[in-house]
């Protein structure tokens, strides 16, 4: 299995690196007014270069930034709930669609017409699989 590669630009890294600067910031600063502070601040800082054109300058200012949110990182950085690293994360369970096969029958009759074209695309599948691959022979069904 090969990982996907895509090429991020430039100004997708700086962006990047702002977002980054800036969640860290909230996970520092719980007050709202220091917060806001020190995130105009940071973005005073990230405007200042904005106009820069050479790309080894850019470059270097990008490699500068990464290094002092490295070091600046919180110790202990605010997930979301659902996120990767959150305490909910991949927490929903989707049920396979086997599992409304096993409905009660009152349940299914809430919904008439769509257990009506479910049966009528499970017929179809059957007869494409058939179609596709050949009937199964009863031997492997475990029948005698």
């Amino acid at each position: 299995m090969s990982v996907p590669f895509t090429v991020r630009t430039h100004s997708r890294q700086v962006c990047s690196l702002y977002k980054r600067a800036l969640r860290n910031l909230e996970a520092w600063y719980d007050r709202k007014n220091i917060f806001r502070y020190r995130a105009v601040l940071l973005r005073q800082r990230f405007d200042k270069n904005r106009s820069v054109t050479d790309m080894a300058e850019a470059s270097r200012l990008l490699a500068a930034g990464e290094q002092e949110l490295f070091e600046t990182k919180h110790f202990q950085p605010r997930t979301f709930a659902n996120s990767a690293g959150g305490c909910a994360f991949e927490r929903e369970v989707i049920p396979p669609d086997w599992v409304i096969d096993y409905w009660h029958p009152l349940e299914k009759a809430q919904y008439p017409e769509y257990f009506a074209k479910r049966e009528q695309r499970k017929q179809e599948f059957v007869a494409w699989w058939e179609k596709q691959y050949g009937k199964p022979d009863p031997k492997d069904l475990g029948h005698h």
